[in-house]
């Protein structure tokens, strides 16, 4: 290894590394696998804690004094002017050189 690949500011120096090398092939290896652990810890960004949950939130409900939102509005249309709009549309799809009989299309007339 040489001088030039290790970083002055990792905290070991080539002094470091012959003293250690003198203690035994095991104590470098562990002094190598801390470097690299603190290397890794210096890259990888800290594991964030999820939010807290409100207290007595019931998964999948509604929070408290909310409620889902109700029907939208064209349900509440009566049954007779829903054939009169599929009657309209069938009479465009089917027929659409004839005048449409559906009760809401207006007469030619008044165009």
């Amino acid at each position: 290894m040489s001088d030039a690949r290790i970083p002055d500011d990792d905290g070991i120096q080539p002094a470091d590394i012959r003293a250690v090398r003198g203690e035994g092939r095991a104590e470098l290896r562990a002094l190598l696998r801390a470097q690299v652990d603190i290397g890794r810890a210096r890259r990888e960004p800290a594991v964030k804690k999820p939010p807290p949950k409100p207290p007595g939130h019931r998964p999948g409900a509604w929070p408290p004094g909310t409620s889902p939102p109700g029907p939208p509005p064209e349900w509440s249309l009566p049954p007779e002017a829903w054939r009169a709009a599929a009657r309209h549309h069938s009479n465009e799809i089917n027929r659409p050189d004839q005048p449409c009989d559906c009760g809401n299309c207006p007469t030619k007339e008044t165009r």
